[in-house]
């Protein structure tokens, strides 16, 4: 089972003086790197909310926002009446054509002319806000899943086409080291010199011997059974995933490069291309 790291969540709370909107969106990335943005009042618990991410998410670039709409008359700005007067007394001064409405509309924008009462949080109203935000991040791993299905899918195919060109090279395996063997004799022949055929067939052991898969050829099938295993595990581990990525990539460039036969080089770049295409989608599993 895989999960992505690409994944919304979405979850919203009705108070009665207030709607409370919380939101988490997740991409790649190789650690958590949490952004966060809530109203001043709930900085407090930042902390503990960024260790609620960190379990829960394990991974990704997560944008989580906590956004507040007032629906009842409850505020927590109020005018400073005895500054604003002032400020009007003041503007009478220098200003002495100006009404009183026009003087009030300048003095309201000095400063201290509005006083902020710092909002405590209500320990009830949070912990309803808590479990809004536990749904949230519910809702963002079960898309997270849903993606990982996907991911999933895809995988398998790619594996199993990667499965398939490797059937084709361990078939086609024999008759390359015989059309080694043969263009070896018949250049040697081509030379029409004397030779001592035993000692010709110790140096051709030799040589074909460079030109043996039979190890890369099961390593990569071992390869290929673990990454299937790995996916079909219980924990998502996309790196471990990239890991054995590896692996069979380098399995997959050796036979390349020993290969010395065009067919057999077809199916190996066929296999590079459908594992770069692993590659790509496993930057995105968490």
């Amino acid at each position: 089972m895989i999960y992505s790291m690409t994944g919304y969540g979405k979850s919203v709370l009705q108070l009665p003086t207030k709607k409370v909107t919380i939101e988490l969106k997740s991409l790649n990335s190789k650690n958590l790197d949490l952004n966060a943005r809530m109203p001043s009042i709930y900085r407090e618990k930042e902390l503990d909310l960024r260790k609620l991410m960190a379990k829960h998410l394990e991974r990704g670039k997560v944008d989580f926002s906590i956004y507040v709409e007032t629906i009842a008359d409850d505020t927590s700005t109020q005018i400073n009446t005895p500054v604003v007067k002032q400020y009007m007394q003041q503007l009478k001064g220098v200003y002495n054509d100006g009404n009183d409405i026009e003087l009030l509309k300048m003095a309201v924008r000095f400063p201290d002319a509005l006083n902020t009462v710092r909002e405590e949080i209500d320990e009830t109203e949070w912990q309803q806000i808590e479990a809004e935000i536990k749904k949230a991040i519910t809702n963002i791993n079960d898309y997270r899943l849903n993606e990982g299905k996907v991911l999933e899918q895809d995988f398998n195919a790619r594996i199993k086409t990667i499965a398939d060109l490797l059937q084709q090279v361990i078939t086609m395996d024999p008759d390359r080291v015989n059309g080694v063997r043969e263009r070896l004799k018949k250049g040697v022949e081509d030379l029409k010199e004397k030779y001592d055929e035993n000692r010709f067939e110790q140096e051709l052991v030799y040589y074909i011997e460079k030109f043996d898969i039979t190890e890369e050829k099961v390593r990569l099938d071992n390869h290929l059974n673990y990454f299937n295993e790995s996916i079909n595990s219980k924990d998502s581990n996309g790196k471990k995933l990239g890991f054995i990525s590896q692996e069979i990539g380098r399995e997959i460039n050796t036979i390349g490069s020993k290969s010395n036969h065009a067919p057999m080089q077809q199916l190996v770049v066929q296999m590079k291309d459908e594992l770069e295409k692993i590659k790509e989608q496993l930057l995105n599993v968490l």
